[in-house]
Formats: structure tokens, sequence, C-alpha cells
């Protein structure tokens, strides 16, 4: 136990928490300890009763069954190569603007209804790796298909569209798109370039105290894990979800992007 303990402590913080609560979101919903309505986001219950920790579990609801196997591990090797390269020595940062590209997840999909925001934030943080690879890196989908690291996120999105049609599709689509104002205000848009909100993108002191870190790694271009000096693997494995069943046009097995009750 005191090895697994420690192995554990050796993933960064930020990937740390990330994946640790989607074990224990989505675990406690597929073993009956907690009701999956109970974690989904419904805007009368978060804003009205004020029921807040809906806006925390929304984003960590897998699709359960084998398939969230492959979203776990896609997860996790996103946020690490993420944490451990281009935020290097900044978690504090990484978890920062992670809070700020939640927040745009839940507007830019806001007009679709959606009860979970899972695969927005996964297609959130892939855009912003695969903008940040190194020119010619390339990523395998299943061990089976290899493609350009830069066109991983439209593959992903081209597959819920295919397999879980267009609903489960516009949610991606809508987490790109947090993903690609993350990329462009943050990182400039281009390798090695700072965005207009660079400067504001900084965690505050409080954030920093709370990793230990002393904020001299300075600014995201400028940093120990520069975009530009990227080193990647390049090797990624993913699926596609499920095939949507009768009543279940998204793929996800606890109803999101539709309405409560339908």
């Amino acid at each position: 136990m005191d090895q697994i303990i420690a192995e554990i402590k050796k993933i960064p913080p930020v990937t740390r928490f990330v994946c640790g609560s989607s074990l224990a979101v989505t675990l406690s919903v597929v073993i009956g300890v907690v009701s999956p309505y109970s974690v989904l986001f419904v805007k009368e219950y978060v804003f009205k009763k004020l029921q807040i920790w809906r806006l925390y579990t929304a984003f960590f609801v897998g699709s359960g069954g084998f398939n969230y196997i492959f979203e776990f591990i896609m997860l996790y090797r996103t946020m690490n190569d993420l944490e451990t390269r281009s935020y290097f020595l900044r978690s504090s940062d990484l978890a920062w603007q992670l809070l700020w590209a939640c927040a745009g997840i839940v507007g830019a999909t806001w007009p679709l209804r959606c009860f979970i925001f899972t695969r927005a934030f996964l297609l959130c943080i892939v855009y912003l790796y695969s903008s940040l690879a190194p020119p010619g890196a390339t990523t395998s989908i299943m061990g089976l298909v290899t493609v350009p690291v830069k066109y991983y996120p439209y593959v992903l999105i081209g597959f819920d569209l295919i397999i879980a049609g267009p609903q489960a599709a516009a949610q991606s689509v809508a987490g790109a798109v947090v993903g690609h104002a993350w990329w462009w205000s943050v990182w400039g848009g281009e390798l090695g370039s700072q965005g207009l909100l660079t400067r504001y993108a900084r965690a505050p002191q409080w954030m920093m105290d709370i990793f230990g870190e002393t904020g001299q790694a300075g600014p995201p271009a400028a940093a120990g894990g520069t975009a530009a000096g990227l080193a990647r693997s390049g090797i990624h494995v993913s699926a596609p979800r499920e095939a949507p069943a009768p009543g279940n046009p998204t793929g996800h097995s606890w109803g999101s992007g539709r309405r409560l009750g339908t």
C-alpha cells in the first residue's frame, strides 16, 4: 500500500486531482454509492437551490463501461503531458487556467442544455495539447490508426458525430472552441509567442502558495516548459464512445444533453 501511495504522489498535482476526481465521481455512480442525477449539472438546482457541487461533478462523470478505460487513459496522458511539459514547475498556472476554461465550457455549452461537461473538458485539453505539440508529432488511436497530433481533436469530434450523433459532436466542438481560445489568448496562437491574456494567466499568490511555488518561472512563453521546447512521445490511446442505445442518443449512460425525465 505504501508503494502504491508513493507512486500516486509522483503524479503531478493537477493531473492527480483531475484523474482522481474522474475516478471518484464515475465509480461512485457506477457502483451505486450516489445517484447519477445528483452529480449532473441542472442549472435550476445549481443557481436556485445552491447545489454548487454539481459544477464540479458534472466535469468528471465518465461514460461508464469498458469505454471509460480509454477515456481515462486519454485524460491522464494529456493532462500529464501538459503539466510536465508546457506547465513544468507551474502547476498553479495550469490549475488557474483550467478554472477559467471550465467556466468557458459552461458558457459555451449553455445553449446545448448539457448535463455533463466531461467530453467538452476532454476536448478542451486535447486541443490545447495538440496545439502545443511540436511539428510532425503523431498520435495513435486505439493502437490502430496513426494521425498527426494537430488533427487529433478533429478526429475525436468526427468519432462523436458518427457514433453518438450531432448533440455529442456539438459538445465536443464547444470544448475545442474553448481550447482554441485558451491557446490563442495565453500562448499567442503559435509556438514561442505570448497571447493577449498571458500576463493575466498567472495564478494568484494564494493558489501558488497551495502548490508551494515561488512564482519565479515567469509567463507561459518564458517558463521552463516552453511550447517551442516541448518534447512529446506523441502516443495516445483513445476510443470512440459506445454506440447510442435507444433513448440514449449521446452515448453516455447518464443523459448528457437531454432534459431530465424525458
